[in-house]
């Protein structure tokens, strides 16, 4: 959206625009998350909008295999409450090299335990999911697996729901990837920001800023810049995340509780939902109807 000299927000301002054609946008939220945006779009010139979220696949995934989270799970089961801090960054989220050790230096200073997704970069100008590391040790400082084994735990693929579930983990670093975010709302964890690519650092800006319902890493990285998070950074975002008497933790513990309570029967999105379905069937032709009645 931001690259307009060279045409790259031409696509998405042709469809935006089409937007208005449509009889009506089912949208991934909710109004108690989003209320502003939603009240905004509701008005005469626009189509219906119905927030009927948080959607969420909370099945574990198949990314990895059983075996690697049964490891990852067992090891979370040895950890005491709210003390692991998680940290991925999506299907496409990775870093080089200089950046990975800068993650090492903020761990291994901060103190806290850590469920660390490290996943190895793509190709180069390839659209593609990561992959694990043959040999994770290659790209982490000399020792820190050893340094840190009482208190961390470095993985490839992570089964992030069941991550996020389980009551040892208190905090999260996420990408900021919608899915992520609204997972992380589901189930009470707090988060801080570190996007990476795509509407993520929108999303990031939304969530620490507008909401206050988060801390921040870095809420202005792209992978596409040279820019390097430094580890003093990482040690004072981690820091900030792992704050239990926070505003912000208070403000997610109310979130959660709220997104639970407009999925089930006189909620907002089941409302929202049941009012689509009405406007769906009063759109039908009058011989498709009959087949409904």
């Amino acid at each position: 959206m931001i690259d307009k000299e060279s045409g790259g927000a031409e696509m998405l301002l042709y469809h935006t625009r089409r937007f208005r054609q449509v009889k009506g946008i089912l949208v991934n939220t909710f109004i108690e998350l989003e209320s502003h945006a939603i009240q905004s779009l509701s008005g005469s010139t626009v189509p219906a909008v119905y927030p009927i979220g948080p959607i969420l696949n909370t099945q574990m995934g198949s990314g990895g295999g059983q075996q690697d989270a049964s490891v990852i799970m067992s090891w979370l089961d040895d950890q005491p409450p709210s003390s692991v801090i998680f940290l991925c960054f999506g299907s496409m989220g990775s870093f080089g090299a200089d950046q990975i050790k800068e993650i090492t230096y903020g761990l291994e200073h901060n103190g806290h335990r850590f469920l660390w997704s490290l996943c190895q970069p793509p190709r180069k100008d390839k659209m593609e999911f990561q992959s694990d590391y043959e040999n994770i040790e290659e790209v982490l400082l000399e020792g820190f697996l050893h340094r840190t084994a009482r208190i961390g735990k470095v993985i490839g693929w992570a089964p992030q729901i069941a991550v996020l579930a389980h009551s040892a983990v208190g905090g999260f670093v996420s990408h900021c990837g919608w899915n992520s975010l609204l997972e992380n709302v589901w189930y009470g964890v707090p988060v801080a920001t570190w996007p990476i690519y795509a509407e993520q650092q929108i999303n990031a800006f939304q969530m620490v800023k507008d909401l206050g319902l988060a801390t921040e890493i870095k809420i202005d990285y792209n992978k596409d810049n040279d820019y390097v998070v430094s580890a003093h950074e990482i040690e004072n975002g981690l820091r900030n995340l792992m704050n239990i008497d926070s505003e912000v933790r208070q403000k997610r513990k109310e979130m959660q509780k709220i997104s639970r309570r407009v999925m089930i029967d006189g909620g907002s999105s089941h409302f929202s939902l049941g009012h689509f379905i009405e406007d769906m069937v009063a759109n039908i032709p009058c011989k498709q109807q009959r087949r409904y009645t």
